[in-house]
């Protein structure tokens, strides 16, 4: 199993970072995708993925668009150069450009959209998959995605309908899916985890946030992938180890890693 998205790097994880990718491990997740959350923090990010690389952890260089209020000058200076130079200077460390995208219910939304616009640019140039978070933003999203020419990507944590994944899948995106999947009564993921096709569907654990349903109000983390895979295998109809066994294969694919 990969989980295609986890926040390892963060505070919550402060106290017991080695016991949690540990656990990851023993849980039988063979991969973990750590993407960034704003410039301050990549070179912690970096250093993780170096130090776990053993591990399978890797990671994304971005700006989370909920962290672009909060976003000094200096963090904001020759930001498409600084993302470049960060995300292409460790090559087996990286493997996408992200955390990044739209978030409708933070502010600062003309700079979210100019900030999303300089992750494209980097993504095409460095030939890399883009790591994108978009909440009720699913109107702007795929006419900046048309606009800039990405080359392909994830929306992570898919919050659009099912109506709109052909939508995304002829603009290259893929689709991963995360805690909800397991919540009781989750009509909308459920509908478009159906809808999205076998070999765009990926599974994640958003850790430390979203935990699936048997952990709920707790703190996520990557060992808990394996209830993700058995709410996408009970959506789909298929086998938890089918589920796992697709989403991992499409992980390697589209990260080219693990």
């Amino acid at each position: 199993m990969i989980d295609t998205h986890c926040h390892l790097d963060v505070e919550a994880f402060d106290r017991d970072r080695e016991a949690v990718i540990a656990r990851a491990g023993a849980a039988g997740v063979l991969g973990m995708l750590v993407p960034a959350i704003r410039p301050r923090t990549w070179t912690a990010v970096l250093e993780l993925a170096s130090r776990h690389r053993g591990a399978g952890v890797r990671c994304a260089i971005g700006i989370h668009p909920q962290s672009v209020p909060e976003l000094d000058e200096a963090e904001l200076a020759n930001l498409d150069q600084r993302l470049a130079d960060a995300a292409g200077g460790s090559a087996d460390e990286v493997t996408a450009i992200g955390e990044c995208g739209l978030d409708a219910a933070t502010g600062a939304h003309e700079l979210q959209a100019r900030i999303f616009r300089a992750h494209l640019r980097v993504a095409h140039s460095l030939g890399k998959p883009l790591v994108i978070h978009v909440l009720r933003a699913h109107d702007l999203a795929p006419r900046i995605l048309r606009e800039e020419a990405a080359v392909r990507g994830v929306l992570h944590s898919y919050s659009g309908g099912a109506e709109l994944v052909p939508v995304y899948r002829d603009l290259g995106m893929a689709f991963s899916f995360a805690g909800p999947i397991t919540y009781p009564n989750a009509r909308r993921p459920v509908m478009a985890a159906r809808a999205v096709p076998a070999e765009l569907l990926l599974a994640e654990t958003d850790a430390p946030d979203q935990a699936p349903a048997a952990h709920r109000g707790s703190r996520s983390e990557p060992a808990f992938l394996p209830s993700v895979i058995a709410g996408l295998a009970a959506a789909r109809g298929a086998t938890s180890d089918e589920i796992a066994a697709s989403t991992a294969a499409n992980a390697r694919r589209i990260f080219g890693t693990w």
